[in-house]
């Protein structure tokens, strides 16, 4: 699990394809990685991914490996990203650490893709088109999950939401390089969704 706050900005360092589908590198910047481990979960664009291969940066940067299905390669923006772009990175969660944004599993339920972004104040107004069928799960004031990032949905429609950006998330995550057009993967809230699972299955009882 994870919080939605992003704790350092990496870079797709490289792409390896194997056996069908790929192993990926990421540098990772400033992120605490001390004392990573093989086999621990990082949320990379708010995709949890299984280290598998990995250098803590005591002669350079550090970095970390992971294998990507075909899958998951197909359902996230992950398959997409350009070799250098810049990328959310999370550590799981521990027990007994804060949470200050909201849970996050790290398995992406849809695309969406940036709108518009718009000035307001110090901070801006972001527009996001999403999936239909997410739309339903997305509620004002509720939280949500785009690239890893936990946000609190100011409107919602029959095409999309919008959320503020205050500046400390525009200068520390990657939304300060996104382009409209830009596509995002997209995490509904655990709350939500079980609550919409319930309700479906009341008329089994």
């Amino acid at each position: 699990m994870f919080t939605g706050l992003i704790q350092a900005l990496g870079r797709l360092a490289a792409r390896t394809p194997i056996g069908g589908d790929v192993r990926l590198r990421f540098g990772v910047g400033a992120l605490p990685f001390e004392d990573v481990q093989l086999g621990e979960s990082i949320a990379c664009n708010g995709v949890c991914l299984t280290v598998v291969g990995f250098d803590t940066g005591a002669t350079g940067e550090g970095w970390f490996e992971a294998d990507v299905s075909t899958e998951t390669l197909a359902m996230t923006t992950l398959g997409g990203l350009a070799i250098g772009v810049v990328v959310n990175l999370e550590r799981a969660l521990r027990v007994g650490d804060r949470l200050g944004g909201h849970l996050v599993s790290g398995h992406v339920d849809g695309l969406g893709a940036v709108v518009a972004v718009q000035d307001e104040a110090r901070g801006q107004r972001w527009r996001f088109a999403a999936p239909k069928p997410l739309l339903r799960f997305i509620a004002p004031k509720g939280s949500i999950a785009v690239d890893g990032v936990s946000l609190t949905v100011n409107a919602v429609d029959e095409a999309g939401f919008e959320v503020m950006l205050v500046p400390h998330t525009l200068a520390h995550t990657g939304f300060g390089t996104m382009p409209a057009g830009t596509p995002v993967n997209l995490e509904i809230d655990t709350v939500a969704r079980y609550v919409a699972r319930l309700q479906e299955t009341e008329a089994w009882a």
